[in-house]
């Protein structure tokens, strides 16, 4: 169906390229279709020129607006960068070696999240091991016996 309404679209421009190239003038809608050449300045298109902005005193007193603070528009992370906030710090946590009394704290914002441990300093360095850590359960690492807990 596309193939039929392509062609008898072209087919009609076409009956009209022929039609009005035995005129001395052309339609406005077929100049674009037409080869311009180079020695008749008459149908090539001029565009105004406009003169550049100086400073922003000129655009201003032009009726220029100026741009309002950002901030009510922003969504998302971008809100939070321009605010300042680290969403996404829960995803560096610190602190010492994880023990049975004090273990390590790692923030979610879900009752549960997948934890990578990479062990201590020195011997106690391992590759890393990924576990699924739990609300309300203390969870200890299989190689190097660091305890983790959900916050």
């Amino acid at each position: 169906m596309w193939r039929r309404l392509v062609s008898s679209s072209t087919s009609a421009s076409l009956k009209i390229l022929a039609s009005s190239s035995r005129r001395s003038s052309l339609p406005t809608l077929v100049r674009p279709l037409t080869s311009v050449s180079s020695s008749s300045p008459s149908n090539t298109t001029t565009f105004p020129s406009h003169s550049p902005i100086s400073s922003p005193s000129d655009f201003l007193s032009k009726g220029g607006k100026k741009v309002e603070n950002v901030i009510p528009i922003a969504t998302g992370h971008e809100r939070e960068e321009l605010e300042g906030r680290t969403l996404l710090e829960a995803n560096y946590p610190i602190g010492p070696f994880g023990t049975k009394e004090a273990p390590a704290i790692v923030k979610s914002f879900y009752d549960r999240r997948i934890v990578g441990c990479p062990g201590g300093e020195g011997e106690d360095e391992h590759d890393v091991v990924w576990f699924w850590l739990h609300k309300d359960q203390p969870h200890v690492c299989p190689v190097c016996s660091q305890h983790f807990k959900v916050k």
